[in-house]
């Protein structure tokens, strides 16, 4: 889901609908033109992304045979993705390269604070769930409360009961999907102290990856666009070995390259004793 622009500066999203099913050739024409028209390409996608999708993705890429297109795929929620997504677009205004932008997203991650208000937790397989939760859940009027990101938690709405939350100031957003009962979200974001919350559309693919219908999808995240850019420039950058790509962390998310493992030299031999 491509989410409104933050700023007056934040870079338009591109959607790419439909891979798998238009013809290749289409597919093909359009991301050839997407990367001559703005050099490097990053397609965000969700864990819940079809796997035809993802093959056509790949199959582009291939076919394509250029190192400007990275693929990312966060273990984030969809909303969370969605979120992650406009912070790159907001960053892609600064004067960071693309290596730096790309591999800037696994950074971002990090800071990012996923979950729903779910009616059930009988299909949830993206955050562990014991079997008093799973049998609770069958219970008619059960709701629970689920953190999937950055740390996993999961606990039964009753009074009092929240989840830990970030240590920073955040904004909220907010996707309701079928009605669940009463306004929890709005009560977690007063204990979170949220700078807002703000309402956005059910991205398409949260049921699936929430295994239910019945749900309200949250997401704490940063906004502001100088804190996002002083998180990436504080970070060491280094050359890609490989492409020559300027990026932040261990590995390059355009040619996949990770640092070379240099051996260590071997011990110097024991200098051999003069006879006395």
């Amino acid at each position: 889901m491509a989410l409104p622009a933050q700023d007056e500066r934040t870079m338009p999203a591109v959607v790419l609908s439909g891979l798998d099913q238009r013809p290749l050739e289409h597919a093909l024409t359009e991301l050839h033109a997407l990367t001559e028209q703005y050099g490097h390409v990053v397609v965000v996608c969700s864990q819940a992304t079809p796997e035809p999708v993802v093959r056509r993705l790949h199959t582009l890429r291939s076919l394509l045979e250029s190192d400007r297109i990275a693929f990312f795929r966060p273990d984030l929620p969809p909303l969370g993705i969605a979120v992650l997504a406009r912070q790159l677009r907001q960053l892609a205004s600064c004067d960071l390269s693309p290596g730096v932008l790309a591999s800037a997203g696994r950074l971002l991650t990090h800071y990012i604070h996923a979950g729903a208000v779910l009616g059930s937790v009988a299909r949830l397989d993206r955050v562990p769930v014991g079997l008093k939760a799973h049998a609770k859940s069958w219970m008619p009027g059960s709701q629970f409360a689920v953190l999937a990101h950055p740390e996993p938690q999961l606990v039964k709405i009753a009074p009092g009961v929240t989840l830990k939350g970030p240590e920073f100031s955040t904004w909220m957003l907010v996707a309701r999907g079928q009605q669940t009962q009463g306004d929890w979200v709005g009560g977690l974001a007063g204990q979170w102290s949220v700078h807002g919350l703000r309402e956005v559309p059910l991205p398409a693919e949260s049921p699936v990856w929430w295994g239910t219908g019945r749900m309200t999808e949250f997401c704490g995240y940063l906004a502001d666009l100088s804190v996002l850019y002083q998180l990436v420039t504080s970070v060491r950058q280094t050359s890609c070995h490989w492409c020559g790509l300027d990026v932040i962390g261990d590995r390059c998310v355009f040619c996949s390259a990770t640092p070379p493992v240099h051996e260590p030299a071997p011990p110097r031999a024991l200098e051999q004793r003069a006879p006395v």
